[in-house]
Protein backbone atom coordinates (compact mmCIF):
# COMPACT_ATOMS: atom_id res chain seq x y z
CA UNK A 1 0.00 0.00 0.00
CA UNK A 2 2.82 2.32 0.69
CA UNK A 3 4.44 1.65 -2.41
CA UNK A 4 1.19 2.34 -4.31
CA UNK A 5 1.16 5.60 -2.49
CA UNK A 6 4.38 6.58 -2.65
CA UNK A 7 4.33 5.41 -7.33
CA UNK A 8 1.30 7.73 -7.55
CA UNK A 9 2.77 10.66 -5.74
CA UNK A 10 6.03 9.85 -8.28
CA UNK A 11 3.96 9.93 -11.04
CA UNK A 12 1.83 13.82 -9.97
CA UNK A 13 4.66 14.76 -9.53
CA UNK A 14 6.46 14.15 -12.95
CA UNK A 15 3.07 15.29 -14.58
CA UNK A 16 3.23 18.58 -12.70
CA UNK A 17 7.17 19.17 -14.02
CA UNK A 18 6.11 17.97 -17.60
CA UNK A 19 2.92 19.56 -18.03
CA UNK A 20 4.83 23.00 -16.90
CA UNK A 21 6.77 22.83 -20.29
CA UNK A 22 5.23 24.80 -23.14
CA UNK A 23 5.83 22.40 -26.06
CA UNK A 24 5.99 24.42 -29.75
CA UNK A 25 3.38 23.49 -32.08
CA UNK A 26 4.51 21.60 -34.91
CA UNK A 27 2.46 23.76 -37.86
CA UNK A 28 2.98 26.98 -36.66
CA UNK A 29 5.97 29.18 -36.66
CA UNK A 30 8.12 29.70 -33.37
CA UNK A 31 7.74 33.47 -32.21
CA UNK A 32 10.38 35.69 -33.44
CA UNK A 33 12.04 33.28 -35.62
CA UNK A 34 12.69 32.99 -39.33
CA UNK A 35 11.47 29.89 -41.08
CA UNK A 36 14.34 29.71 -43.24
CA UNK A 37 13.69 27.44 -46.32
CA UNK A 38 16.06 26.08 -49.14
CA UNK A 39 16.45 27.49 -52.68
CA UNK A 40 14.47 24.07 -53.66
CA UNK A 41 11.48 24.64 -51.51
CA UNK A 42 10.84 28.15 -52.05
CA UNK A 43 10.97 27.33 -55.80
CA UNK A 44 8.46 24.58 -55.22
CA UNK A 45 6.17 26.75 -52.87
CA UNK A 46 6.70 29.98 -54.92
CA UNK A 47 5.41 27.86 -58.10
CA UNK A 48 1.97 27.17 -55.94
CA UNK A 49 1.77 30.59 -54.29
CA UNK A 50 3.59 33.44 -55.30
CA UNK A 51 5.57 35.42 -52.98
CA UNK A 52 9.15 37.32 -53.10
CA UNK A 53 11.89 35.43 -51.80
CA UNK A 54 14.94 37.61 -49.19
CA UNK A 55 17.95 35.30 -49.57
CA UNK A 56 20.10 35.39 -46.17
CA UNK A 57 23.54 34.81 -48.66
CA UNK A 58 26.00 33.44 -45.56
CA UNK A 59 29.62 31.81 -44.74
CA UNK A 60 30.05 29.62 -42.23
CA UNK A 61 33.12 31.78 -41.17
CA UNK A 62 31.29 35.12 -41.57
CA UNK A 63 31.05 37.25 -37.92
CA UNK A 64 28.72 39.81 -38.75
CA UNK A 65 26.29 36.97 -40.33
CA UNK A 66 26.42 35.60 -36.96
CA UNK A 67 25.41 38.94 -35.48
CA UNK A 68 23.39 39.60 -38.13
CA UNK A 69 21.25 36.30 -36.94
CA UNK A 70 21.52 37.15 -33.48
CA UNK A 71 20.80 40.85 -33.77
CA UNK A 72 18.39 41.73 -36.91
CA UNK A 73 16.89 38.22 -38.06
CA UNK A 74 16.16 37.17 -34.47
CA UNK A 75 13.58 40.17 -33.83
CA UNK A 76 9.94 39.10 -33.73
CA UNK A 77 8.39 41.74 -35.70
CA UNK A 78 11.22 41.54 -38.22
CA UNK A 79 10.98 37.25 -37.80
CA UNK A 80 6.50 37.83 -38.33
CA UNK A 81 7.08 40.46 -41.17
CA UNK A 82 9.54 38.45 -43.00
CA UNK A 83 7.27 34.72 -42.81
CA UNK A 84 4.40 36.40 -43.31
CA UNK A 85 5.49 38.63 -46.78
CA UNK A 86 8.45 36.19 -47.98
CA UNK A 87 9.99 33.06 -48.89
CA UNK A 88 13.03 33.17 -46.84
CA UNK A 89 16.44 31.51 -47.97
CA UNK A 90 19.38 31.02 -45.81
CA UNK A 91 22.09 29.78 -48.67
CA UNK A 92 25.68 29.11 -47.34
CA UNK A 93 27.44 30.56 -50.07
CA UNK A 94 30.30 28.08 -49.65
CA UNK A 95 28.11 24.89 -50.21
CA UNK A 96 29.40 22.36 -52.17
CA UNK A 97 26.12 21.04 -53.29
CA UNK A 98 24.64 21.32 -56.79
CA UNK A 99 21.47 23.27 -57.15
CA UNK A 100 18.62 23.02 -59.55
CA UNK A 101 15.75 25.73 -59.78
CA UNK A 102 13.82 25.39 -62.72
CA UNK A 103 15.69 24.43 -65.59
CA UNK A 104 18.67 26.61 -64.37
CA UNK A 105 21.39 24.43 -62.47
CA UNK A 106 23.90 25.89 -60.40
CA UNK A 107 27.36 24.35 -59.22
CA UNK A 108 30.17 25.48 -56.83
CA UNK A 109 32.77 26.86 -58.06
CA UNK A 110 36.63 26.17 -56.63
CA UNK A 111 38.91 28.42 -55.91
CA UNK A 112 41.98 27.39 -54.45
CA UNK A 113 41.75 25.66 -51.16
CA UNK A 114 38.19 27.07 -51.13
CA UNK A 115 35.32 28.43 -53.60
CA UNK A 116 31.69 29.99 -54.06
CA UNK A 117 28.60 28.97 -55.43
CA UNK A 118 27.38 30.12 -58.49
CA UNK A 119 23.95 31.06 -57.10
CA UNK A 120 25.95 33.03 -54.81
CA UNK A 121 27.83 34.87 -57.63
CA UNK A 122 24.73 35.38 -59.57
CA UNK A 123 22.69 36.82 -56.65
CA UNK A 124 25.49 38.82 -55.34
CA UNK A 125 26.33 40.09 -58.87
CA UNK A 126 29.39 38.90 -59.24
CA UNK A 127 30.28 41.11 -55.84
CA UNK A 128 30.37 38.76 -53.01
CA UNK A 129 30.45 40.24 -49.80
CA UNK A 130 28.90 38.90 -46.42
CA UNK A 131 26.40 38.50 -45.29
CA UNK A 132 24.23 39.85 -48.10
CA UNK A 133 20.65 40.27 -48.33
CA UNK A 134 19.31 39.60 -51.75
CA UNK A 135 15.57 40.76 -52.40
CA UNK A 136 14.13 38.92 -55.13
CA UNK A 137 10.62 39.10 -57.10
CA UNK A 138 7.84 36.35 -57.85
CA UNK A 139 9.36 35.49 -60.44
CA UNK A 140 13.21 35.24 -58.33
CA UNK A 141 14.52 38.08 -60.95
CA UNK A 142 16.54 40.37 -58.45
CA UNK A 143 15.29 43.34 -57.12
CA UNK A 144 18.02 44.30 -55.28
CA UNK A 145 21.12 42.39 -53.53
CA UNK A 146 22.22 44.83 -50.22
CA UNK A 147 25.98 43.52 -48.79
CA UNK A 148 27.05 43.96 -45.24
CA UNK A 149 25.23 44.10 -41.30
CA UNK A 150 22.22 45.62 -41.41
CA UNK A 151 20.80 47.07 -38.05
CA UNK A 152 17.18 45.80 -36.99
CA UNK A 153 15.52 49.09 -37.12
CA UNK A 154 17.05 49.63 -40.56
CA UNK A 155 16.22 46.09 -41.97
CA UNK A 156 13.11 46.72 -40.92
CA UNK A 157 12.10 49.64 -43.36
CA UNK A 158 14.18 47.79 -45.64
CA UNK A 159 12.36 44.33 -46.08
CA UNK A 160 8.75 46.84 -45.58
CA UNK A 161 9.91 48.75 -48.73
CA UNK A 162 10.43 45.70 -50.85
CA UNK A 163 7.74 43.66 -49.04
CA UNK A 164 5.03 46.17 -49.86
CA UNK A 165 5.87 46.99 -53.51
CA UNK A 166 7.11 50.54 -52.35
CA UNK A 167 9.85 50.12 -54.34
CA UNK A 168 7.74 50.23 -57.45
CA UNK A 169 6.34 53.85 -56.54
CA UNK A 170 9.14 56.12 -54.60
CA UNK A 171 12.73 56.45 -53.85
CA UNK A 172 13.57 54.53 -50.28
CA UNK A 173 14.20 57.70 -48.78
CA UNK A 174 10.83 59.18 -49.33
CA UNK A 175 9.59 56.18 -48.51
CA UNK A 176 11.46 56.18 -44.85
CA UNK A 177 10.56 60.21 -44.68
CA UNK A 178 6.60 59.41 -44.92
CA UNK A 179 4.89 55.98 -45.95
CA UNK A 180 6.92 54.17 -43.74
CA UNK A 181 6.10 56.56 -41.03
CA UNK A 182 2.12 56.54 -41.80
CA UNK A 183 2.16 52.46 -42.01
CA UNK A 184 4.48 51.39 -39.50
Amino acid sequence: MIRLGIATLVTLFLLTILSSFDIPQQDKPAKGKVEWLTPEQAYELNAKEPRKLLVDLYTDWCGWCKVMDRETYSKVEIAEYINKNYYPVKFNAEQRQSLKLGDRNYHFIPRGKGGIHAWAMVLSQNQPSFPTTVFLDEKFKIIQPIPGYIKPDEFYRIVTFFGGDHYKKEPFEEFVKGTFSQLY
